[in-house]
């Protein structure tokens, strides 16, 4: 296989994520949240290969006629924050104002981040929340926090897109990546599985998505706080 072939392979990938979005888009309007979820975890999934595929295969230049960063942003922007805002408007979770506040504060206020040419830090990490809505959204689906709850952290990473917060990203940040993989997959692991046991509260699913999420959503934060180790940054 040509190195061109692979470099087209990786983009027709990444554009699987628009069929995924969708599916879900398809399973929330009929309110089949579960199934909803379980496609967006599958976006997540291949979200999370295609970067380092595209990588690997130099698709910028062995295939320069598709703009993979332009049709990743177009798919995450579907599956990472309408589709979820969506959801969480429409689930019964918020109701009223609050959820008029938050369904404007996420659709509004991650376009405009999508846009910020400075949401990536040296460390290939994040500045500012990601908008990583799907993430968020499936944990209060999980958890069924009150509205007052779900309104306050909804304001918060909004808010928190536009400062200089790190937020890892767990293939390209250096730092603890050797710990931030494995949670990242047992998130996915943990995200699956309380979709596909329809939210049951007894699961033990529900411990591992709040650890989970949990580190992912402070790891960075705390790396801002603590320095590396001198001796860290004499290996790198």
């Amino acid at each position: 296989m040509t190195p061109r072939l692979k470099a087209l392979l990786v983009h027709l990938l990444t554009a699987t994520g628009s069929v995924l979005s969708m599916l879900a888009m398809l399973a929330a309007v009929e309110e089949k949240w579960s199934l909803m979820f379980l496609w967006l975890v599958v976006a997540l999934i291949v979200d999370g290969v295609d970067g380092p595929l595209a990588r690997r295969y130099h698709v910028k230049t062995n295939w320069p006629t598709y703009d993979g960063v332009l049709m990743d942003l177009i798919v995450d922007y579907l599956t990472y924050v309408f589709i979820p805002a969506f959801a969480l408007f429409k689930s019964g979770l918020l109701t009223g104002w609050p959820g008029w506040c938050v369904i404007i504060a996420i659709v509004y206020g991650s376009v405009v981040y999508f846009a910020d040419t400075r949401m990536k830090t040296k460390d290939n990490s994040f500045a500012g929340f990601p908008a990583c809505w799907n993430m968020v959204v499936l944990v209060m689906f999980a958890i069924k926090p009150p509205e007052m709850v779900i309104l306050f952290i909804v304001i918060a990473l909004a808010v928190a897109m536009f400062t200089n917060l790190k937020f890892i990203h767990p293939v390209r940040t250096d730092r603890w990546r050797a710990l931030s993989l494995p949670m990242t997959v047992g998130w996915v692991f943990f995200a699956g599985w309380a979709a596909w046991v329809d939210f049951d509260p007894k699961s033990w699913a529900l411990w591992g998505l709040i650890i989970s999420s949990v580190y992912l959503a402070t790891a960075g934060i705390v790396q801002q706080i603590v320095p590396p180790h001198p001796l860290a940054r004499r290996i790198r």
